[in-house]
This record gives C-alpha cells, structure tokens and sequence, in this order.
C-alpha cells in the first residue's frame, strides 16, 4: 500500500513538474532583445555543474562504502537540482526562451544534444525521487537497481545542461 501511495506521489509530481517546465517553454516565445540580462542562465549552469560533482563524489562514496558520506552528496546532488529548477522556471517565466544563433555544423550537434537533454531530464525527476524513496524507507536492493539507471542518466543531464548552456550564451 505504502508504494502505491509512494508511486502516485512521484507520478503526480512527475506530470506537474514536467507541466509546469513545458508549459513556460511552449507558452511563450522567444526571448526578446531587450537589453535586460539575467544571471539565472550563468546559475542554472553552475548548479547543473554543481549537481554533476555531488553525485559523482556520492558515487565514489557508496564504491568505497562510505555510506553516510554517499547520502549526504546525493541529498546535496538533489538539494541542488531542484533549487537549478526553481532558478530554470524563474528564468523561462521572466524572460521566455533563448533561440539558438549558431549556423552550420554546430546546429547537428546542439539539436540533438538538446532534444536528448530535454527527454531525459524529463525522465530524471521521476526516477530520482524513486531512488530517494527506497533508500528512504531502507530498500537498499531496489534502490540499487533504480539507481543503476539514475546515475548515470541524471549525470548525462547535469553535464549536457552545461555544455547547452554554453553553446546558447557562450557560442
């Protein structure tokens, strides 16, 4: 009963989230060249770096059996996704989204990169909070088998967050 509950609460906050992010992407248009800048862009690459260095130091961590030490980097590598979303949504609502400017070969290589990026973050909310779920509760064997996939997955997103980042501002 308690996972059904469990897998509700992680589906309904999956979908909003999801939503919430397609929604103030989809809805408005591109950004406008006002003049006005935000850091927010900047941020959401330091937190996505920021998030790639936790869980690869939690990682490391869990490998030599460190196991109050791997919690406290993915508790941290968590902490600092969703304050990257809150800072993301913050962004796209104040200022829409930013088209790509970059012409010829880098196009290959950005759209791609960016579609997968997209697909999988999505796909990151719900199985980390699974993963978190069952070492919540001490299923420490499930939590392993999610855990499999939602390292390296929500690794791919936090690095290919910051190479967006910089070839959309920095390019």
């Amino acid at each position: 009963m308690r996972d059904r509950v469990a897998l509700a609460v992680v589906a309904t906050v999956s979908l909003g989230v999801v939503g919430i992010v397609a929604t103030l992407i989809l809805g408005k248009g591109p950004q406008q060249s006002t003049g006005e800048v935000s850091a927010l862009p900047a941020l959401n690459a330091f937190l996505n770096a920021t998030s790639a260095v936790l869980l690869i130091v939690g990682y490391l961590c869990i490998r030599s059996r460190r196991v109050v030490a791997h919690r406290s980097f993915m508790v941290g590598a968590f902490a600092v996704s969703v304050l990257f979303l809150l800072s993301y949504v913050a962004y796209h609502y104040g200022f829409g989204s930013r088209t790509f400017a970059g012409q010829g070969w880098v196009r290959l290589v950005y759209f791609p990169l960016l579609i997968s990026h997209i697909v999988l973050a999505a796909a990151i909310v719900p199985l980390a909070l699974l993963t978190i779920y069952r070492a919540w509760h001490g299923e420490f064997e499930r939590h392993r088998r999610v855990a499999r996939w939602t390292l390296p997955l929500w690794l791919y997103v936090s690095v290919t967050g910051v190479i967006v980042y910089w070839m959309l501002y920095r390019l």
